[in-house]
């Protein structure tokens, strides 16, 4: 949630960033301000009116030691009139704070200066580049072809147990999921800093809200009913990240000033409704409605967040690396951008079989947007109250790495090979077809 005080004091400059992301949200920064006025004047009617009663209710008790009842009894009535009229704009100056408040959960955050202008994907910056893509002397297959023929993955099952769109992975396939998960656990945490969580894969509604993935997505989310009863449909939600419970561990609360930086790393399975996404119903692992996800969150002093940023773009590169996977790292656009973020770098990993980029990371600078959201402050070393800046990245995804790593691999004769820094994980350097 942006910062009132922002809004109030550079509107202008609010309008302009808000702008540059080509959805027009800033056509309702005045509908804020216009809110926010009137709130602000009815709480200086509601304190004049304090006064006044104040000074009536003195006069009462003047009036009633003069032994003068009666006039004593018009006071009271007018203390009670005025009562009426605080009572009547306490009640308006709660609408118009409600209105605003409606207002500013519905507005993204403004992009930092430094995010590239641009209205579509098409207009991301290249940062960097790593690795070259693999060259066979036959040709690579998708990984579909791949996943059936090692029968890693049953496409035709997991259809027939909950649609399009969902997975089973089984046998060799169960475990190499299993593989690239743990050794993607075990890096963050041993090697980056990483505090390892398993949070719960559903939460209420502030949990959502607090991330920014509602009001704007509840569209694209699985709600949950309890048994039969309806009234309970819309308490839960499935996750469709990890990023949704862990950022909101301390929600509500102030921490000290040492506690941060705050370094959190979860796997956990992620769900996307995506109504009407286009290819969700073809078969494969691209576009998925449940996969699983290594999600890694910071949570820093403001001063510390671009740095932050970088580092775990970084840290998620090292999955990639370590893997020997071709990948690039952009820099999302203004228009581009997700709803809570002030600055994204995408990671995306070359597939052979598919002959393009697939993104298995984004890692976002959120500011004090979800802080806000969320309520979560820390004491600074002037013992003040701040919002923190809270960070999140893919560190990676599974099935779209699941996807590169197949394609990347294959070898002329259907196998596929497992990179050394996996191989001790799934306990296996090959992957053959079954005779």
């Amino acid at each position: 949630m942006l910062d009132i005080k922002l809004i109030r004091d550079s509107a202008d400059w609010v309008r302009q960033r808000l702008a540059s992301r080509h959805g027009g949200d800033e056509a309702k920064v005045g509908e804020v301000l216009s809110h926010d006025t009137r709130r602000r004047e009815l709480i200086t009617q509601v304190e004049s009116l304090k006064a006044q009663k104040n000074k009536v209710s003195k006069e009462i008790g003047a009036l009633m030691a003069q032994g003068k009842s009666e006039e004593a009894d018009a006071k009271k009535e007018e203390t009670r009139s005025i009562g009426d009229q605080i009572s009547e704009l306490d009640r308006q100056a709660q609408a118009a704070e409600q209105a605003r408040n409606d207002l500013l959960m519905q507005l993204p955050n403004v992009p930092q200066e430094t995010v590239p202008e641009g209205e579509t994907e098409q207009e991301n910056v290249l940062v960097r580049s790593w690795g070259n893509p693999p060259s066979f002397d036959f040709h690579p297959q998708a990984h579909i072809e791949l996943c059936e023929a090692l029968g890693l993955v049953d496409f035709a099952r997991a259809r027939k147990l909950a649609g399009s769109g969902f997975l089973l992975y089984r046998g060799w396939g169960a475990r190499l999921e299993r593989a690239l998960g743990q050794f993607m656990v075990d890096l963050h945490t041993e090697e980056h800093g990483y505090s390892e969580i398993s949070p719960p894969v559903l939460v209420n509604r502030d949990v959502m809200t607090g991330v920014g993935q509602f009001p704007k997505f509840s569209d694209q989310v699985y709600a949950v009913q309890e048994g039969e009863d309806p009234e309970t449909l819309g308490r839960l939600f499935l996750i469709p990240t990890a990023e949704a419970p862990v950022a909101n561990l301390h929600r509500d609360e102030i921490l000290k000033a040492g506690d941060l930086p705050l370094n959190y790393c979860a796997q956990t399975p992620c769900f996307r409704a995506e109504a009407g996404a286009a290819g969700v119903g073809t078969r494969g692992m691209i576009r998925v409605h449940q996969f699983d996800k290594v999600e890694l969150i910071k949570v820093v002093e403001p001063e510390q967040s671009a740095q932050a940023l970088e580092t775990m773009v970084r840290e998620a590169e090292t999955v990639l690396q370590r893997l020997g996977l071709t990948y690039r790292v952009l820099e999302l656009c203004t228009g581009d951008i997700g709803f809570a973020s002030a600055k994204t770098y995408d990671i995306e990993v070359w597939a052979p079989g598919q002959g393009q980029f697939l993104e298995v990371s984004s890692c976002s600078n959120c500011e004090s947007f979800q802080a806000r959201r969320m309520n979560l402050r820390y004491k600074s070393q002037g013992n003040s109250n701040r919002y923190p800046h809270v960070l999140n990245g893919s560190g990676t995804a599974l099935a779209r790495l699941y996807v590169a790593l197949l394609e990347t691999y294959q070898q002329s004769d259907g196998s596929v090979t497992i990179p050394e820094a996996l191989a001790s994980y799934l306990k296996a350097d090959c992957l053959t077809p079954p005779s």
